[in-house]
């Protein structure tokens, strides 16, 4: 099985999953199988998000597939934004804004305590299974570094001192979350 559809809308995603399990897969995007559907995100946790994208996707194209929820969990603010972290600073935002709001709340705060984490809902053959990586860190009092997305320059992942956005791709994919996330997946599925 070298075909794996990716259940995701974000570009940004895609190309990370694409950097790590290609060419061992080939992994296929919703515009591959000509799907243009916004995908349902309505769940209250990573694991009903990922799992209902993976879920919508399977039972409309017939595709083993997989989908991932993404969240970034700050202490002091009790584990937001979390599920709501693509849309914290409101439905229409962008990645700034989700990042100036969360720098805003942190302002006069000490405790910067922070956790990303991947949850992955493969659906092969009709049967379900999650995958999850959790990277801890915490996060700056401002952006440094261009590259990756979302709130990636305000996050420095523990044992380093770099952002996720200023570190290469390839250095980011070995110990992030998703990059975690995607090689229990690889392991699971070499052995499928």
């Amino acid at each position: 099985m070298n075909n794996l559809l990716f259940a995701t809308n974000n570009p940004h995603k895609l190309t990370e999953i694409r950097e790590i399990l290609e060419p061992r897969f080939n992994i296929l995007s919703l515009k591959d199988i000509h799907c243009a559907d916004e995908l349902p995100e309505t769940q209250n946790t990573l694991e009903g998000n990922a799992l209902q994208k993976a879920q919508y996707v399977y039972d409309k194209y017939h595709f083993n597939c997989f989908a991932d929820d993404t969240g970034l969990e700050i202490e002091a603010l009790n584990g937001a934004p979390g599920v709501f972290s693509a849309r914290f600073a409101g439905n229409k935002c962008t990645y700034d804004d989700n990042v100036n709001k969360v720098l805003h709340l942190l302002e006069n705060l000490a405790n910067r305590k922070a956790r990303f984490r991947t949850v992955i809902a493969l659906i092969l053959n009709k049967k379900i299974h999650f995958f999850e990586g959790t990277v801890e860190g915490h996060i700056l009092q401002e952006r440094k570094g261009t590259s990756g997305f979302g709130y990636d320059p305000i996050f420095v992942p523990h044992g380093t001192c770099k952002t996720f956005a200023e570190m290469t791709s390839a250095e980011k994919n070995i110990i992030s979350h998703r990059g975690l996330a995607l090689n229990k997946l690889t392991q699971f599925l070499i052995k499928a």
